[in-house]
């Protein structure tokens, strides 16, 4: 392996360590939104804040995250096809985290509409998909069990 490899490598860790960490945090801003007293404007306007600041970092470090992961897949032929099933399912779990990002794009959205349809006992099972999910694409690419 090249330098090169490691350090970009490296790199894409980092950033996806960091998205998930926007991701495992952010649902608690929801949980938080969604036991917000109905007259404490300032209170939700805060947290409202927050969550629109993370969500846009998040998103941010998603790029910087998918962007090195392309460059590791096409820049060092790590894959040559398809068919290596552990990298095929961690694809297909890296479009199932988007759908999340996505997902808590929509939540935020409905909180800044006062149109939350969602209890806070939804919000804290949704909560724990970020971390599902990091555990299984770790394991994954480590274990690589397929």
């Amino acid at each position: 392996m090249s330098n090169g490899y490691l350090w970009l490598k490296a790199l894409h860790l980092i950033f996806v360590a960091s998205w998930f960490a926007a991701l495992f945090y952010l649902p608690r801003f929801f949980i938080n939104l969604a036991g917000v007293a109905p007259d404490s404007h300032a209170e939700r306007e805060r947290l409202l804040l927050m969550a629109r600041r993370l969500y846009r970092f998040g998103n941010l470090l998603m790029v910087v995250a998918l962007l090195l992961g392309l460059w590791l897949w096409l820049g060092f032929a790590a894959w040559r096809g398809f068919g290596h099933g552990w990298l095929d399912l961690k694809l297909v779990l890296v479009l199932v985290v988007l759908g999340y990002q996505h997902a808590c794009g929509a939540l935020l959205s409905g909180f800044e509409r006062l149109r939350n349809r969602r209890s806070e006992r939804w919000l804290r099972v949704f909560n724990e998909a970020a971390v599902v999910l990091f555990a299984v694409i770790v394991v994954l690419v480590v274990v690589k069990p397929l």
